[in-house]
């Protein structure tokens, strides 16, 4: 080929073209991985603000009074200790009420219930319950509950409105946590006639723990979290139980979580006492988000 052919300069403004394409594709990249990160710093800046100053607003609230005393115009005392156990109440019942469903549901779906209309009906319907607004929740709690069956405002309603509310959320992480169980297994434990049951209690459920748990402790969160259907459903009340009254007397009164003390601080103005639960309310969740790295890293199994 010689020096002035015109294949040689087609080359040469091929070879340029080429370089041109490379730089762009890298003036590219460069500038998508530097709005990646000025997105994740500013998450992680908006999220270490929002940490800094819920903390620095509420521990100096925070005291062992906040913590083991009601709150008293009489006494002159401020405190949360009936919405702790009003807390605790409710998270205990809406588990108990709905870890069995959920994961009962979710076994069904994914080991019993052969494909077709029914069992894409119901996984339809678990879908959608997970999109319906906690309001909704609240309403219907309070007129199905609360009026129809009598159970008025109470821990009660409360708790069986929230487990409604977490059924979903319970249901599709068994679903993963079951299907992310290796065939293999199934196999083998009928192969070894074991039965169907048989192998669910003793292979499937045990392997998938891990994924059932995260979907406990995230439902857990959710119900701690949840305010909108409290109000309507186990309403405001922040005293302790009577030391004679009993757990089923109990669960019959009108019992507020720390997130709907929360809000009825804010609106009477008393910021102090809102910041101090919101300081709490917070240290809640990095406590459960702690416990789902450990478990996705399989640190607790």
């Amino acid at each position: 080929m010689k020096a002035g052919s015109p294949d040689r300069f087609m080359e040469k403004e091929t070879t340029l073209r080429k370089g041109e394409k490379s730089m762009f594709r890298k003036i590219k990249d460069a500038v998508a991985f530097t709005l990646i990160y000025l997105t994740a710093f500013y998450a992680v800046l908006l999220l270490s603000g929002i940490i800094f100053y819920v903390f620095a607003k509420g521990v100096p609230v925070l005291g062992l009074p906040f913590f083991t005393t009601v709150t008293s115009v009489v006494k002159g005392t401020v405190g949360i200790a009936g919405n702790l156990v009003n807390t605790v109440y409710i998270v205990a019942l809406t588990l108990v009420v709905a870890v069995p469903a959920g994961v009962g549901a979710a076994v069904w779906l994914n080991e019993y219930a052969a494909p077709g209309r029914w069992g894409r009906l119901i996984e339809f319907a678990t879908e959608t319950l997970a999109g319906i607004p906690s309001i909704v929740f609240g309403l219907f709690g309070m007129v199905f509950f609360g009026t129809t069956l009598g159970l008025g405002y109470s821990i009660l309603t409360g708790a069986l409105t929230l487990s409604l509310m977490i059924l979903p959320l319970i249901t599709r992480n068994t679903q993963e946590a079951l299907r992310a169980v290796p065939e293999s297994y199934r196999s083998g434990a009928i192969g070894m006639g074991a039965t169907k049951w048989h192998m669910i209690r003793t292979i499937l459920l045990p392997s998938a723990m891990p994924g059932i748990t995260t979907g406990i402790l995230l439902a857990v969160g959710r119900i701690v979290g949840e305010s909108a259907a409290l109000l309507f459903t186990a309403g405001s009340g922040y005293f302790l139980p009577d030391s004679g009254s009993g757990f089923f007397h109990k669960i019959m009164e009108p019992g507020g979580t720390l997130t709907v003390q929360m809000y009825l601080s804010m609106a009477r103005a008393d910021y102090d006492a809102a910041f101090g639960i919101a300081a709490v309310l917070l240290g809640i969740v990095l406590t459960f988000n702690l416990l789902l790295k450990m478990l996705a890293r399989n640190k607790l199994f």
